[in-house]
């Protein structure tokens, strides 16, 4: 009941949140913070209770749903599902402490919003019937969808537009495929079921095998995102509140990374090795593409939006190196991204609210006028094009260390773009917080107090604590099929029974 209790507490308090804002504008606030905190004392309370050396797979939860389609209500969760979810707690904190402060119309409505948008996605990272995952998956897009459109900036309602277009359209494909997997199943066995562990043992020509895995390829590869299926993605960042952009950058986006590593590589092994070559070549394309469209921007939210496709782009090799070091990699590249980025939009929102302006053609010398605020820039900055002792340089190694086992050529592009991220790092540096002020200097401007600072700082340390001693987040960050072979089809059997 522990996992039920993932996606139901942030359901319950996102309720609580609405009725407390009825009432007073400023209850929704610790309403919200309540509901995390208890979120992350039942996370530990499942994290502790896990058995030593019970098995990769961590916890379970099955009850019937609808038995006539063969649909229940299935959880698992192993290592991997387990970094995720403290990744998303860990995210969702500086997302309501923000708004906090930023949200001033209907905020009960907004923390009720994004606590529903943390329940669909700790669904996501623990359902095991597909049934139940295409839910979740559904479940998180609306509600950020909604937060986009009334909270978002001056052009918010064509970047939520774009979003919900791009997400609910591949999805659709997902759904597809997941109708095509569960039918062919039924062909074969006689039962009608959308249990995970049940569908991995299906037979499938190689012809069927690939339409289907690509069906769920292109939903993931949309949420990740993956060129060229990104343009939804620096819209929907550059107009949305501060604390969405957080969301999305932090937790949204890994849900793509997840999907591919869970359904994609695990459903479909052969047909992911045999679409390995061109998923290999997205990614690289990706990581050049984003970080040189990043050198060229000049507003500093789309700057940071593009990087975002350059460093995800590593998890695309990451995923397809049919190796159990570059999944490992990939995963360590999810949790610092999350970090490290979603840190750089807190940033890239303050400054939008104390200059009014997100074009970095207007900033300038802004060190001495916020030096809190400029410092956290430069740490979360150099964070992000992998300086060592970090955590995203471990991720971006390992990643490249087993794509040069399969294709050196592939490794060496993907190195280029670590020169191109560390250019576009260090520019945005220097044309927001160094150099000469524009006209007469800055007025007084308000820098990060205690909140801010508190919340980046852990931000800091989490990063650190990667870079230097990333074995606890490597040791759990395989799903439970990989933790002795790569890309395994008989493996997936093993899971828990009801």
């Amino acid at each position: 009941m522990a996992l039920y209790a993932l996606v139901l507490l942030p359901l319950v308090g996102a309720a609580a949140a609405w009725l407390a804002g009825r009432a007073s504008p400023r209850a929704p606030w610790p309403v919200a913070v309540a509901t995390l905190v208890l979120l992350a004392a039942l996370l530990a309370y499942i994290t502790w209770a896990v058995p030593a050396g019970g098995g990769p797979w961590l916890a379970h939860a099955s009850a019937p749903w609808i038995p006539a389609l063969g649909i229940t209500l299935r959880c698992d969760m192993d290592g991997l599902g387990l970094v995720l979810l403290w990744l998303t707690v860990v995210l969702s904190f500086p997302c309501v402490l923000l708004a906090s402060r930023d949200i001033t119309d209907t905020p009960g409505t907004f923390h009720a919003l994004l606590l529903a948008t943390i329940a669909g996605v700790d669904g996501v990272f623990i359902a095991t019937d597909l049934f139940l995952f295409f839910f979740f998956w559904e479940l998180m897009l609306v509600p950020l969808y909604v937060l986009i459109t009334v909270w978002g900036h001056e052009d918010r309602t064509r970047a939520a537009f774009k979003f919900f277009l791009f997400t609910q359209g591949s999805g659709l494909l997902m759904l597809l495929s997941i109708l095509g997997l569960a039918f062919v199943h039924q062909q074969q066995t006689g039962i009608l079921t959308f249990d995970y562990f049940a569908l991995a043992t299906t037979h499938l020509s190689p012809v069927l095998a690939m339409g289907l895995m690509l069906g769920f390829f292109v939903a993931f590869a949309v949420k990740l995102p993956v060129v060229p299926l990104h343009v939804w993605l620096p819209d929907t960042h550059t107009q949305a509140p501060t604390a969405g952009s957080v969301l999305l950058a932090g937790v949204l986006l890994k849900t793509g990374g997840y999907g591919l590593i869970r359904f994609v590589v695990l459903l479909f092994p052969d047909a992911a090795i045999r679409f390995a070559p061109v998923a290999l070549a997205l990614g690289a394309l990706g990581i050049l593409y984003g970080a040189w469209l990043s050198l060229v921007q000049d507003d500093i939210k789309r700057l940071i939006a593009y990087s975002s496709v350059s460093h995800l782009g590593f998890v695309l090799l990451g995923v397809f190196s049919a190796s159990p070091l570059g999944v490992a990699g990939a995963v360590v590249q999810m949790v610092a991204h999350g970090l490290s980025t979603g840190a750089l939009f807190v940033i890239a929102g303050a400054l939008q609210d104390r200059l009014h302006t997100r074009d970095l053609r207007r900033m300038g010398g802004l060190w001495p006028a916020l030096p809190h605020l400029s410092a956290t820039g430069l740490v979360f900055a150099i964070a992000s094009l992998g300086l060592p002792g970090l955590g995203n340089f471990v991720g971006e190694f390992l990643v490249l260390l087993a794509t040069w086992r399969i294709s050196p050529p592939i490794a060496i592009l993907g190195a280029a773009g670590l020169v191109l991220s560390a250019l576009y790092a260090l520019t945005m540096v220097g044309r927001a917080f160094l150099g000469p002020p524009p006209g007469d200097g800055w007025p007084a401007l308000p820098d990060f107090g205690a909140r801010h600072m508190a919340v980046l700082g852990a931000a800091m340390a989490l990063l650190l604590a990667l870079g230097l001693y990333p074995q606890p987040v490597l040791d759990l960050s395989l799903p439970a099929p990989l933790l002795h072979s790569a890309l395994p089809h008989a493996a997936l059997t093993g899971g828990p029974r009801p």
